[in-house]
């Protein structure tokens, strides 16, 4: 487990700052967090390379891209010793279609937040679940409307 790093009142309002838009200029975020700019941007780079900011992207409109067909799926495995674990997680996560997986503690072993663009897609994608040779179990929950997402 990784060591938690202690984050100043100045680092979480950068980071409050980033996850909303990781696209501010270097100015505008040291105006926002009460910095000049030099030590907003040395802030910003620790940050990274400490690994508390990990990335940036685009969120994307799955409608836009012709993926608007969600599915939330949950799968139980038979075998659950380390090597069909493995396998499995590495079949799943070479999905294109599959944007979130996540192993859980209890049943089920598995939830997968699938994009598709429709019906016919989400089965030929199921029909490759099922095909896996440790899957026991999919149960597909397509999403109704979307609440609340943190992307």
């Amino acid at each position: 487990m990784r060591n938690q790093r202690v984050l100043d009142r100045i680092d979480r309002d950068i980071l409050f700052h980033l996850e909303r838009d990781g696209r501010l200029s270097n100015v505008e975020l040291a105006r926002r967090v009460g910095l000049t700019p030099p030590p907003c941007l040395r802030r910003v780079k620790r940050l990274e390379d400490e690994g508390v900011i990990t990335g940036y992207r685009a969120v994307l409109d799955p409608e836009a891209v012709g993926r608007g067909f969600e599915v939330v799926v949950s799968v139980e495995i038979r075998m659950t010793d380390r090597d069909t674990l493995l396998d499995f997680e590495a079949a799943v996560a070479a999905f294109d279609e599959v944007v979130e997986f996540r192993r859980c503690f209890g049943t089920p072993d598995y939830f997968l937040r699938v994009l598709v663009a429709d019906p016919a897609a989400y089965e030929a994608h199921h029909m490759k679940l099922l095909g896996l040779p440790a899957v026991s179990r999919v149960v597909s929950h397509q999403t109704m409307k979307r609440i609340k997402t943190t992307d």
